[in-house]
């Protein structure tokens, strides 16, 4: 048995001597060099009817998840039809021709996985996981979904009226409003604006609108699938997919006329909000896209200007003057197009002088050099967070889509901490003053313009419309 004089002894000592030891604790510990990211091996090829492979091997766990993005987003909606490819992608999993909307959620669920398909502005996409051992059955299901959907006329109803419910809870929120305007004053007629469906437009879905879609961009041609995990051997893992894909017919993809974006200028937007008594507010610019050599600079100026707890925005506008519960920037870089945005939320009778905070902290990005530590801590968490994210099978595959629907670079992740890590001041600086600074930017506000459009007012003229 171990001698109590004995342990405590040895404690006193040991105590004693960490006590010796001189720790600075006014400096934060350092941040160990974080490696940059490796791509694991891929394997990249494409069947004769155009569908581009991309296998990536991790046997880290018996896990398989596969990716089928097509260049399908909402920027794809015909004018009349905003909402469409957002309705596809909904309904694409709610029945095919074999199967039953609940065969597809049993099915999956057996195989412990799941499979969906989601849209954004650039891209639909198909996303599925299971056990390795079920990879066959996770093919089939992925493969059923895009080719032979069938858009059950219940499950449309039941979308329609999902879709309305939800498109009035957005649309009594003053947030998405001013979002929605924002975007349509940067992107004017382009479909980037991503102005939301009308309950008319959400009416007038019916399965032939909704397979014509589906029949046009949907197409083996149009897409890559994207094969991550425990996956079989390359030669059984073709055999599979061509078993799946190989005999979709190529289309040709619709050519698509698409609206000039209406070059940068400053102007002021309040869309009038009769009795609210908060004020949404957005600030911002078409800015860049992940191909611009400028992009990097922007994506850790913005980081730096509002990318969370410990930005500018957030320690000045919120913590210290009380403006804001919630203020903070953006960068939302799309494929033919980026914007950046700042926003808030506040009180009416603050309204003036936050913003004007908010436009000089915009301002500033341009005029002063970041500092040594604001640039070493932005550095050192957009390179951390980007690796963690890729470090699930879900996060690679996502990203590896996103790489390949958008025309990105085949090294774009493994070059991505680089690029931040190599990011200096004077690059900053003068992408700020290009993309950031608020000299040619909108203002929207959404708020009862009875008590805020005298402070918008002495910064110039106040486009008022009234809310839709």
């Amino acid at each position: 048995m171990r001698s109590p004089i004995r342990w405590i002894t040895c404690t006193l000592a040991l105590a004693g001597a960490l006590a010796a030891q001189t720790v600075d604790r006014t400096k934060a510990p350092e941040t160990p060099p974080l490696p940059a990211f490796k791509l694991p091996p891929t394997d990249e090829t494409k069947l004769p009817n155009g569908l581009q492979i991309v296998m990536v091997r991790d046997t880290r766990f018996p896990l398989v998840t596969v990716r089928l993005a097509f260049e399908a987003g909402s920027r794809f909606d015909p004018p009349a039809s905003r909402g469409l490819s957002e309705a596809v992608a909904s309904l694409l999993n709610e029945g095919t021709k074999k199967r039953t909307s609940r065969q597809i959620a049993e099915e999956s669920g057996s195989i412990g996985g799941a499979v969906g398909a989601s849209s954004s502005a650039d891209s639909l996409m198909i996303s599925g996981s299971a056990l390795s051992e079920n990879a066959t059955k996770l093919m089939e299901l992925v493969a059923d979904i895009a080719r032979n959907s069938t858009f059950p006329i219940d499950e449309v109803k039941l979308y329609q009226e999902n879709r309305k419910q939800s498109l009035l809870e957005q649309r009594s929120q003053p947030e998405f409003l001013a979002g929605e305007k924002f975007n349509e004053v940067i992107f004017g007629d382009n479909p980037y604006a991503g102005v939301s469906p009308t309950p008319e437009m959400i009416d007038k879905l019916d399965i032939p609108t909704l397979t014509k879609f589906r029949d046009a961009y949907l197409a083996p041609n149009n897409a890559v699938l994207i094969v991550i995990g425990k996956i079989p051997e390359r030669a059984a893992l073709m055999k599979l997919i061509e078993q799946q894909f190989g005999d979709w017919q190529r289309r040709d993809i619709p050519a698509t006329q698409m609206a000039a974006i209406p070059a940068p200028h400053k102007s002021i937007t309040l869309v009038d909000r009769p009795g609210s008594v908060q004020a949404s507010v957005h600030v911002g610019r078409l800015a860049v896209t992940r191909v611009n050599p400028d992009y990097f600079p922007v994506v850790v100026g913005n980081t730096i200007l509002g990318g969370g707890t410990s930005s500018r925005l957030f320690n000045d506008i919120r913590e210290k003057q009380g403006f804001a519960y919630s203020v903070s920037s953006h960068l939302a870089p799309f494929k033919d197009a980026g914007v950046f945005d700042a926003g808030m939320q506040v009180r009416n009778e603050v309204v003036e002088p936050a913003l004007t905070s908010l436009l000089g902290h915009l301002s500033n990005m341009a005029k002063e050099p970041v500092s040594a530590s604001e640039l070493s801590n932005v550095k050192n968490y957009l390179s951390g967070v980007f690796v963690l994210r890729l470090q699930s099978q879900d996060g690679l595959a996502t990203q590896l889509a996103a790489v390949k629907t958008m025309g990105l670079p085949n090294d774009y992740l493994e070059k991505y901490t680089t690029n931040i890590r190599s990011t200096e001041p004077d690059k900053i600086q003068a992408a700020a003053r290009k993309f950031i600074a608020p000299d040619d930017s909108a203002i929207v506000v959404v708020g009862d313009a009875s008590k805020i459009k005298p402070a918008l007012d002495k910064l110039g003229k106040v486009d008022v419309v009234q809310e839709k």
